[in-house]
């Protein structure tokens, strides 16, 4: 099921979110290739990152729990979980 994702970062942690961005990068990246990501991108208020979206592809709520338990933004305390939105969503095919 595609689902979007709206993750606003916590209070105060732009410089922790450019401390773990490569591994986040690096982890969506790994699932793009596996289908899981769909498309992703940084939330930006004036020119500065404030959070995440991403438009993803889980079978069920195990899978996405998988993948948050390893997120390093969420390991690391960048998004803030209380305000974070999983939404189920229908995109449109790209072929």
């Amino acid at each position: 099921m595609q689902y979007l994702v709206i993750a606003y970062d916590n209070e105060g942690v732009l410089e922790k979110r450019l401390e773990v961005r490569e591994a986040h990068i690096e982890g969506a990246r790994k699932m793009i290739a596996e289908g899981k990501i769909i498309s992703v991108g940084a939330l930006i208020e004036d020119d500065q990152m404030v959070g995440s979206t991403a438009y993803v592809n889980f079978e069920n709520d195990d899978e996405i729990n998988e993948w948050l338990e390893k997120e390093p933004y969420v390991v690391n305390g960048v998004w803030n979980m209380e305000e974070f939105q999983i939404v189920p969503v229908k995109l449109l095919p790209k072929d």
